[in-house]
């Protein structure tokens, strides 16, 4: 029985790890370039205490984790999860794009802590990140 067990484990860790891996690796240059390309500071403005841009950056945070967890349900490989979680944050910073346009003082907003505007970014973010994730399973 407990012979199973291991030789479960040694053959399934090393999958397992290489997977967690490659999915913490894209999701953090997910996160690395939505950080870049919004028009303000975020991680700056959390620190201040503006709650507006706590919610932008919570959003973003959990809208690329959604299909990049999903990646992981579905993918044969790394090379998959690499693929598939890069097109799921190049879609996530659509996402911004889309918001950003349809808010059109947006950063201004964020800036000086409009919470209104931020729940809308947050929740399409979340929507994207739903909607990605579903396409994704097929």
């Amino acid at each position: 029985m407990i012979e199973t067990v291991l030789g479960s484990l040694a053959s399934g860790l090393p999958k397992l790890l290489g997977h967690f891996v490659a999915a913490a690796a894209i999701y953090a240059a997910g996160m690395a370039a939505y950080l870049r390309l919004t028009p303000y500071h975020e991680l700056a403005l959390v620190r201040a205490g503006n709650v507006a841009a706590a919610i932008t950056l919570a959003g973003a945070i959990v809208g690329l984790a959604i299909p990049i967890a999903m990646t992981l349900a579905t993918s044969v490989n790394v090379a998959d999860i690499l693929v598939w979680g890069a097109a799921s944050s190049v879609l996530q910073a659509a996402a911004f794009g889309v918001a950003s346009l349809a808010l059109r003082d947006l950063p201004a907003a964020v800036e000086r802590g409009d919470v209104a505007s931020a729940c809308i970014v947050a929740a399409t973010q979340l929507a994207v990140g739903i909607v990605n994730a579903g396409a994704m399973a097929g």
